[in-house]
């Protein structure tokens, strides 16, 4: 193989993580993000994870929130999300922690 092909087969292989994810998986990423997204605006931004917690009843400070929030490359809309999860997670290990908080 030549250098430019495993160069486009690398870069092929960094692509976003969603990918890796069955479309099953990826409903049920919907319908987690769904959730998350308590305003229903299309972005899961402080507001919705503080009403999150608060749903679990749970706090969450401020500062466990924003490191949250910082860990995204920008406004966390669902592709982001899903691609965030994917870096983090496999599908099985998010969706079975998802399923013990519902």
């Amino acid at each position: 193989m030549s250098k430019a092909a495993k160069k486009k087969s690398s870069k092929k292989k960094s692509g976003s993580e969603a990918a890796q994810f069955d479309q099953k998986t990826i409903q049920e990423f919907k319908e987690a993000f769904g959730i998350m997204d308590q305003n229903k605006d299309g972005v899961i931004d402080k507001q919705d994870l503080k009403d999150l917690y608060a749903m679990m009843g749970q706090i969450a400070s401020d500062a466990q929130i924003d490191a949250m929030i910082k860990e995204a490359p920008g406004p966390i809309n669902f592709t982001v999300f899903l691609t965030l999860f994917g870096e983090k997670l496999t599908g099985n290990q998010l969706i079975s922690r998802y399923r013990t908080h519902i």
